[in-house]
């Protein structure tokens, strides 16, 4: 195959420079932080660093200094929960005229940081350690360029609006921004005590400290105006923090297992996945991930919601609400927008509000209304909340109707898109980059798109909307939508199994001429329950082959596909969401010990990842004996489909089931992965009810066992073909 010029690609994120330190996230609602190890902001090259909000940043650089030199890093780390950063420092060897004035690990320096209401707060102690009094230079150089996030992505603009700084009273130094969107935007940054020297970039302090005399300093860095007094005591708002973060996640179900590691990566994905989620006016939504995608995410959401719904069915009611809310009304091309369509992604920052990216309110995504129909079904089946179901059913014959007619621009049956100007994206479906849609010579598709996965999803959608109709009586219309998906499953099975690969097609062409492309998107079939049970045994032969396997995961395109690149963004990496997708198609259809597989080829290689923290994606390349994963180098981590990947592979696992009428929880077909010996749950709610059980390796079966009920609640296990099941009726003792 001749090579050929790639084309542009918009909103690339440029990864130009290898970073000298790890970098930490704090996040709280809309504003989020990326330090280095250090706890510094722009002190070295290489990284997203600042503190942002709203798609801005409003800190580019907070470096600390001691006598003009940057300190020592003994560790540093983040909290289990999130809640705040730590960094342990000392000096280096303080050289003055040829002499060592100040040995090394002389003094000891903490900080710790925490972010909340848009506010960073910092404490920093400094305590003496030598045999002497000393003296020293502590400075903490700060500056601010308000870029908007795609410039800091590496988006070049020909103008910029006007910047200035001044220092207030109070040791308060003040930065401000008038954008060229008529925006003020404001950092105001906090010292106690007052620096000794304070300018509009540095504050430095002269420490004078006794042995074993110890000195603090507190900072407030604000994103929205000048700092009032009651956001500045730091150890208050530090327990404000814990105490609020613990009610956020109260009536979260939790997971203990029998592996250490396993529990730290799953303490880990829980912390970052609530760290994500953000109060919004409809609820709770977990924003897509940092650094690039802190804000709403249409498909993301949906997606994230689904991976904890059996845990926490509150995030899907926050994510239905808010989707809801946004859905458009309106037939704008340059947002790709349509009556019915639910929304892509949406972004408050300067650019976005002058159209110099498309992604103000953005549609440019074909999946995120059948997902929204599918999730409104999935909620309502875990929960019966009926109420819920009545405020937005609106909300869903409206997406019904855009799935129907704009999403099926050439009425054939299938849902396909085509971006309507060329600012939106050319992709868009979940693999949205400009290569990732192609036919077996490696050709782009070309013309309106038709994505194996979105028929799918459309199916489950028109499914799951039949059961809500019938739920609210609308018998006629719940039949035309059975209807329809049967119809659609029926076309489906024609013109996108492909017998000579084993596979159904990566998409259609705006040809009808199918991408004969073994790629993951196949087995999201699985996950929706479109695919045909006599071929299921097709594709999970072909998903066991080391072509799509690397023994960390699923690729997301098959080893010999002619774009296979495993250290592409789409083309041959793994992602866990997409892992975690195709191991609850595999529950679906029986084939449990493929589940078991994935579940552990993930934990190993969350147990390589700092932090035990699985990222947005790795590289596809071979699991390699004593060599972790190979890492991403602009993904985004945490990431919030990522984190939820664990808690809906552990669901497939274990086959949990829910029945609200009858306040029952079925266990089908559990199974446990040969590095565990038992998953114990807690806290699962189920109504106004809840559980603690243990399932428990018991020779080659499993066993359950109740240990803690509140309310009343059915709980059995049930184990195909034969339906042996041991049940009972669990009452509070």
């Amino acid at each position: 195959m001749k090579k050929k010029n790639l084309p542009e690609q918009p909103f690339y994120i440029q990864a130009t420079s290898e970073t000298s330190r790890a970098r930490k996230t704090l996040k709280h609602n809309d504003a989020f932080a990326v330090f280095d190890t250090h706890g510094d902001i722009g002190a070295v090259g290489g990284g997203p660093d600042g503190l942002f909000d709203f798609d801005t940043r409003f800190l580019s650089k907070f470096e600390l200094l001691i006598n003009g030199v940057q300190p020592l890093l003994l560790g540093s780390n983040v909290r289990d929960d999130n809640l705040h950063m730590y960094a342990d420092l000392t000096n280096p060897d303080i050289i003055e005229d040829g002499n060592v004035a100040l040995s090394k690990d002389s003094i000891h320096i903490s900080r710790t940081i925490f972010l909340r209401d848009g506010v960073m707060h910092v404490r920093i102690a400094v305590e003496n350690h030598s045999e002497k009094d000393i003296t020293i230079d502590l400075g903490l150089h700060f500056d601010c360029d308000f870029a908007d996030i795609f410039e800091v992505r590496g988006s070049r603009r020909k103008r910029r609006g006007y910047a200035r700084r001044r220092v207030v009273e109070n040791g308060q130094v003040l930065m401000s921004y008038d954008g060229l969107d008529g925006k003020r935007r404001d950092t105001s940054i906090y010292f106690e005590p007052a620096p000794s020297q304070l300018s509009e970039s540095r504050g430095n302090y002269d420490v004078s400290l006794k042995r074993a005399e110890r000195f603090c300093i507190f900072v407030a860095v604000s994103c929205r105006g000048p700092v009032s007094a009651s956001v500045l005591p730091f150890f208050k708002g530090l327990r404000a923090a814990d105490r609020a973060q613990k009610r956020a996640t109260a009536s979260v179900a939790s997971i203990e297992t029998s592996s250490a590691t396993v529990n730290e990566t799953l303490c880990r994905s829980i912390s970052d996945f609530y760290m994500l989620v953000s109060d919004t006016v409809q609820g709770p939504y977990p924003y897509a991930g940092i650094p690039w995608y802190s804000t709403t995410f249409g498909r993301d959401g949906i997606i994230s919601a689904m991976q904890v719904l059996w845990m926490d069915p509150s995030i899907a009611r926050g994510v239905l609400r808010r989707l809801a809310a946004l859905q458009s009304a309106e037939i704008n091309p340059v947002k790709d927008a349509q009556p019915g369509k639910i929304l892509h992604e949406m972004r408050g920052g300067e650019m976005a509000a002058l159209n110099e990216v498309p992604f103000g309110l953005y549609y440019g995504s074909v999946d995120s209304t059948p997902l929204f129909v599918m999730l409104a079904g999935l909620y309502v089946d875990r929960t019966e909340d009926e109420d819920l179901l009545s405020e937005i059913w609106p909300n869903i014959e409206r997406a019904l109707s855009w799935i129907d007619t704009f999403g099926d621009c050439d009425g054939d049956g299938f849902v396909e898109y085509s971006r309507a100007t060329e600012t939106g994206l050319s992709n868009q479906g979940w693999k949205d980059s400009f290569d990732s849609i192609f036919h077996a010579d490696g050709t782009l598709a070309q013309g309106a798109i038709a994505l194996v996965e979105v028929q799918a999803y459309t199916y489950a959608a028109k499914q799951a909307a039949s059961r809500c109709a019938r739920r609210l009586g609308l018998l006629p219309r719940s039949k035309q939508l059975a209807e329809q998906a049967e119809a659609l499953r029926v076309r489906f099975e024609k013109f996108f199994w492909l017998e000579d690969i084993g596979c159904y097609a990566l998409a259609l062409d705006g040809q009808k001429k199918p991408c004969a492309v073994r790629s993951s998107n196949a087995y999201h079939t699985l996950f929706c329950g479109i695919a045909s049970p006599d071929r299921v045994a097709r594709l999970v032969e072909n998903l066991s082959t080391n072509d799509f396997s690397s023994g960390w995961g699923i690729r997301t395109l098959a080893r010999g596909e002619v774009r296979y690149n495993p250290m592409s963004y789409h083309n041959g990496s793994v992602w866990p969401h997409d892992n975690a997708i195709i191991a609850s198609g595999l529950a679906r259809y029986g084939h449990k010990m493929n589940i078991t597989s994935i579940f552990e080829g993930m934990c190993k290689a969350a147990g390589w990842m700092d932090q035990r923290r699985l990222p947005e994606l790795f590289c596809g390349f071979n699991m390699k004996r004593g060599r972790g994963p190979t890492l991403y180098p602009v993904a985004c981590s945490p990431q919030a489909w990522a984190s939820g990947a664990p808690f809906l592979i552990i669901q497939a696992m274990l086959g949990i089931e829910f029945k609200p009428s009858a306040n029952e929880i079925t266990l089908r077909n559990p199974v446990l992965p040969a590095s565990l010996d038992e998953i114990t749950i807690r806290d699962l709610h189920l109504g106004n009810a809840s559980i603690d059980f243990s399932v428990r390796r018991d020779g080659h079966a499993v066993s359950l066992r109740v240990l803690k009920l509140k309310g009343t609640i059915r709980i059995t296990l049930v184990i195909d073909p034969l339906l042996q099941s041991a049940s009972g009726d669990l009452k509070r003792n």
